[in-house]
């Protein structure tokens, strides 16, 4: 997302290609004007042909065009002047005013009906605005001073210089296409340029864009006599590239759009800044300047009309997936690592103790050379002195107090708390959870049945004492009966 390349005039270059001695063409394509419509935003932003300043300004965040009327200006005067006021544009200006505050069309209350009618569309920023019969009504576009659907974001500055001769192409075919046909395209290019054995064309990036795009980047080198090679300039390039002939066979191609990304000299970037686009509120625009949040590598830009918009989030949408895809390959190359740096502390602590027991023997097989070589020799001073040592340290270690007794003791708490845990152990014992949760399940059934075989016993108990309660009164009964 940077933009690039000022300017699509018609430059006239001389008959035969040549990049080793440029004539000086006035502008030679890198900030020239062409005839356009204030500042043109509907078909740059880096897909679009653009017009005004530049063709579009970067393939990914760019704008495409700040318009500078109809004039023919140089790169030493009058860059980004604005011209004076024409009277086609005052007149423009006043029948915009009569069309939304004061239309004579009808001559009656109807006519304020239709004030709002073009101030609604003027904020909508499409139509035409009827005011008076023998005027021609005002378009209505997006780039009106009405206009609602407008805003102002921020675009990456490139930094390339002009000695680097990067160009940009964009296709319109997909990226796996172009990388599939890389040869066969640069051939092409090749052949567009003259085929000249003493130029060479070089792919620097290839880059995917929305709407099955492809960003290209290309530079040219040349090769003199005397062996020493150049890199063609970008504007060289891309003033031979805007030739009539050129961009047809780059069209023929799949090349809708082609830019020179070079940065901007300071002097340009203010002129930029001082001279709101056309459509934009001075103060929105004084605003957004402050709002910038890096003037140093973004500069403002104008957006108009809800396909800038779609637009924009779109190339958003296609920055975030290749950044997604990038920090996944980081963090597989993370996770590879962080596997590499397991296995190789797992060697060296594996060496480490290999380094130990290599230590350890050869540390034996010495010892047992030593003494096999001072076998049947005097002991000698450095040795006696050494032996001296070693019983006084085998001394301090052996008393009761020192180390030797602390170790010895320690050793004994040790081997009672083991023995008491192991004691301890053998008394505890471990339910399982899962053997626990169906004990208590039979245990609730158990309790469950016993209760159910309670009431029933209550039951019957019930009815034995209702049956003896009948027996006790029908047994005087019977007596009566029989006396």
């Amino acid at each position: 997302g940077a933009f690039g390349g000022f300017g699509t005039t018609t430059t006239t270059a001389a008959p035969a290609f040549s990049f080793s001695a440029p004539t000086n063409t006035g502008t030679s394509g890198l900030f020239g004007t062409t005839q356009n419509k204030g500042f043109g935003f509907g078909t740059s932003f880096g897909t679009g042909t653009g017009t005004g300043l530049g063709s579009g300004l970067g393939t990914g965040l760019g704008f495409g065009g700040f318009g500078t009327q109809q004039q023919q200006t140089t790169l030493g005067s009058g860059l980004f002047s604005q011209p004076a006021q024409t009277p086609a544009q005052s007149n423009q200006l006043i029948n915009t005013a009569s069309a939304l505050s004061a239309p004579t069309l009808l001559g009656d209350e109807r006519d304020a009906i239709l004030a709002k009618w073009n101030q609604l569309q003027a904020f909508w920023g499409t139509g035409k605005g009827y005011f008076n019969n023998n005027i021609a009504p005002v378009e209505f576009t997006q780039e009106n001073p009405f206009c609602r659907f407008k805003a102002v974001g921020y675009s990456l500055m490139p930094n390339n210089k002009d000695e680097d001769g990067f160009v940009v192409l964009v296709f319109n075919r997909k990226e796996t296409d172009i990388r599939s046909q890389q040869q066969q395209l640069v051939e092409s290019l090749h052949k567009i340029l003259g085929g000249n054995q003493t130029l060479t064309v070089n792919v620097e990036g290839v880059r995917t864009m929305p709407d099955d795009q492809t960003e290209v980047i290309i530079y040219v080198v040349e090769r003199s006599p005397n062996g020493t090679s150049r890199r063609v300039p970008a504007t060289t390039l891309y003033a031979h590239f805007e030739q009539a002939n050129i961009k047809s066979s780059l069209q023929q191609l799949g090349v809708s759009l082609s830019m020179a990304r070079t940065e901007l000299s300071p002097a340009q970037v203010k002129q930029l800044l001082q001279n709101p686009p056309a459509g934009v509120d001075p103060i929105i625009w004084e605003q957004a300047k402050v709002d910038n949040p890096d003037p140093d590598k973004l500069i403002p830009v104008p957006m108009v009309g809800f396909k800038e918009l779609l637009r924009r989030l779109k190339v958003q949408d296609q920055m975030t997936k290749q950044h997604q895809t990038r920090l996944d390959i980081i963090s597989e190359d993370i996770s590879e690592l962080q596997k590499n740096q397991t296995t190789t502390m797992a060697k060296i602590a594996q060496y480490k103790r290999k380094l130990m027991a290599l230590s350890h023997r050869t540390l034996q097989v010495l010892i047992k050379q030593e003494i096999q070589r001072k076998s049947g020799y005097a002991i000698q001073a450095d040795e006696e002195q050494l032996r001296v040592q070693l019983d006084t340290i085998q001394c301090e270690l052996n008393a009761p107090t020192q180390f030797k007794g602390r170790l010895n003791e320690l050793m004994s708490q040790i081997r009672m708390q083991n023995h008491f845990g192991a004691v301890r152990a053998e008394e505890r014992y471990y339910i399982d959870a899962d053997l626990l949760r169906e004990i208590k399940q039979h245990l609730k059934q158990q309790q469950e049945g016993l209760s159910h075989l309670i009431s029933i016993i209550k039951d019957d108990l019930e009815d034995i004492k209702l049956i003896e309660h009948g027996l006790n009164e029908t047994i005087p009964i019977r007596g009566g009966v029989f006396s």
